[in-house]
């Protein structure tokens, strides 16, 4: 018994880690749809949703059958309900690249972004491609200390998102309303797709650990880490 329950808590480990790896592909692509205005890619990200979903249905009725037919208690149970609560983060995550393509596909063939704010996009953009290879990855080997990084990378989004409203605040701001609120609901989308990515951390750290860090946690865990890595010299 013991054994089919760590397979299948492995299986599902996988499934979660397939998951936030679709959802880090749709928003690398939701992002290239905005940038470029691509409709096709645009069409593809929405299309390819289903998957998320599908498969974030597949996780939880796995999980609940563990919960069913296992009878899991303490270290497992946290393990299983982790799991349960992963899967709105990550679907939440999908949901949010899919808001991006479909404000791409609105607005087709027109641009929904002003240059002078493409610059911010396309680093965001980067940043969440990261943050989903970087879930993936965690859920997958349940490293907390990878999973504690998360929240660093969190702050350069938030960092881009804050500055993205001075340029919406600046008085040269010449391309209306509608820009403007295409632009700050765009930039919210990327935003909580970081905070979601470092909410499914935040659940492995819990999974391993036994304790749901606070940023302070976040920031001891990061300080550890910097102490044990050699840093090359700088020539």
């Amino acid at each position: 018994m013991r054994v089919a329950y760590n397979e299948q808590m492995v299986e599902l480990g996988d499934l979660l880690g397939e998951m936030a790896g679709l959802a880090g592909l749709a928003m690398e692509r939701a992002t290239q749809a905005l940038l470029q205005a691509d409709l096709a890619v645009a069409e593809q990200v929405i299309e390819d949703h289903d998957k998320i979903t599908d498969l974030g249905a597949v996780c939880e009725e796995r999980a609940f059958a563990l919960l069913a037919l296992q009878g899991p208690v303490a270290g497992d149970l946290r393990a299983v309900v982790s799991g349960i609560q992963i899967v709105a983060d990550i679907d939440r995550m999908g949901a949010l690249a899919l808001h991006i393509a479909k404000a791409t596909r609105r607005r087709h063939p027109k641009h929904v972004l002003p240059d002078e704010v493409k610059g911010y996009f396309a680093e965001m953009g980067r940043i969440a491609v990261l943050l989903g290879a970087a879930t993936r990855e965690i859920l997958e080997t349940r490293d907390p200390e990878r999973a504690a990084r998360l929240h660093e990378e969190d702050e350069a989004m938030d960092d881009l998102h804050r500055h993205l409203f001075t340029v919406l605040m600046d008085r040269e701001w010449a391309h209306g309303v509608a820009a403007a609120v295409d632009v700050t609901l765009l930039g919210r989308y990327y935003e909580r797709f970081a905070d979601h990515a470092v909410e499914v951390g935040r659940r492995v750290i819990f999974l391993v650990t036994g304790k749901l860090p606070t940023d302070e946690d976040f920031r001891t865990i990061r300080e550890r880490v910097d102490k044990l890595t050699v840093y090359p010299d700088e020539s």
